[in-house]
């Protein structure tokens, strides 16, 4: 069962810290870990940032709340890049750090562009 103490819930929320700062070229933490995935997202950034405009084609990047934009940045990241967690766990958690650390409408919001890149980018929802 998934708790706030979880360390891999723990290990999103310091990447989603690291890609809200946006500073590319500087190690933002002091877990190597943590700064390895931030370079994956980085490196990968123009691709992901692709495929929020194709999900979210009202909501042009500038306009994404920076914490929405680094949980969905995060989140796709990991379904489309990386695919080791399994897509439902992976939206869970998004929606959970939006419902934490975003605005009232960050949860829906986040909700509905990972199911579009779910459908659209042709993830297998049951991993």
């Amino acid at each position: 069962m998934k708790t706030s103490k979880d360390p891999r819930h723990l290990r999103r929320i310091k990447i989603i810290q690291g890609l809200f700062a946006r500073k590319e070229s500087e190690n933002l933490s002091s877990d190597p870990e943590i700064n390895k995935v931030l370079k994956k997202i980085h490196a990968n950034l123009a691709k992901i940032d692709q495929i929020i405009e194709k999900t979210a084609p009202s909501w042009p990047i500038d306009k994404i709340n920076k914490i929405d934009l680094a949980i969905l940045r995060l989140a796709i990241f990991e379904l489309v890049f990386e695919s080791i967690t399994p897509p439902k766990v992976v939206v869970d958690e998004a929606i959970e750090i939006a419902k934490e650390y975003g605005s009232e409408s960050s949860s829906s919001f986040v909700n509905g562009v990972l199911g579009k890149v779910i459908t659209e980018e042709k993830i297998g929802i049951d991993k």
